[in-house]
């Protein structure tokens, strides 16, 4: 199994050759200037690792997890604009709505989902499409709660706004890799915990959410709960699974 850095220069290379439809002619200026801000790529390649440990190769799992790579992409681009977040910057450098207007980066991240679902649609079964595709409505949806319900249940805006993608990540390299549907569960559970721990490490690192609402401590408590399960449920798998360790690891290192 490689290791997840390896993974990464595959997704970056996938990235960098990926042909956008000719069609959006300028606008694909907005979506490479999005998609080339950098980031540990951690989705594509959860999306990558998954497929190895579940016997696949991660080559046929790169169309999916470019696929998911471009939902989170457009999720961040729309997330920016001054009706949601309303950020200026982005990985410390202008945000593509300040950075090209508002229209254009409206434009870019709707492009950003169409040739998600165009690589999503290129297996030869639907299922890699459908993941991600009502993984991105419940990632709306948990965006819509977070606007409208902002001090409501944050577990449960997590669980859709981050977690679903994350799950997405995992599920379409179990799709790649041909793993039966009744089979998928483990994964799937593994994924959740992967995508809590993601989100209370952000939290802690911006002092948003838990940690905001209950305190660095305590959301560093969380953090560390959902990294030992997230672990347990990997032991759980039965798989060589090194990589997805790893990855586990880098995320909890980062606080």
């Amino acid at each position: 199994m490689r290791r997840p850095d390896e993974l990464r220069g595959l997704v970056e290379e996938h990235l960098a050759r990926l042909a956008l439809a000719p069609e959006l002619g300028g606008l694909e200026d907005v979506m490479r200037y999005t998609l080339d801000a950098g980031g540990k790529r951690v989705r594509p390649v959860l999306c990558l690792a998954t497929t190895e440990a579940a016997g696949g190769t991660a080559e046929s799992a790169l169309p999916a997890a470019a696929a998911v790579e471009l939902v989170h992409t457009f999720s961040l681009v729309h997330d920016d604009l001054p009706a949601l977040d309303d950020d200026d910057e982005r990985r410390g450098r202008p945000s593509a709505h300040v950075r090209f207007g508002e229209a254009a980066a409206i434009l870019a991240g709707d492009a950003l989902l169409a040739e998600a679902f165009r690589l999503a649609l290129s297996y030869p079964t639907p299922d890699v499409a459908r993941e991600l595709a009502l993984a991105t409505a419940g990632m709306i949806a948990g965006q819509y709660l977070d606007v409208t319900d902002g001090a409501g249940d944050l577990a449960a805006v997590n669980l859709l706004k981050t977690g679903r993608l994350f799950e997405a990540a995992v599920g379409c390299g179990l799709w790649s890799a041909a793993v039966p549907e009744g089979e998928q569960e483990p994964w799937r559970a593994f994924a959740r915990e992967v995508g809590a721990l993601f989100q209370l490490v952000d939290d802690v690192l911006d002092g948003d959410g838990f940690a905001a609402r209950y305190g660095d401590v305590e959301a560093r408590r969380l953090a560390d709960e959902a990294a030992v399960r997230a672990r347990a449920r990997l032991r759980e798998l039965d798989v060589e699974a090194s990589a997805l360790l790893e990855i586990v690891d880098e995320v909890a290192a980062r606080v």
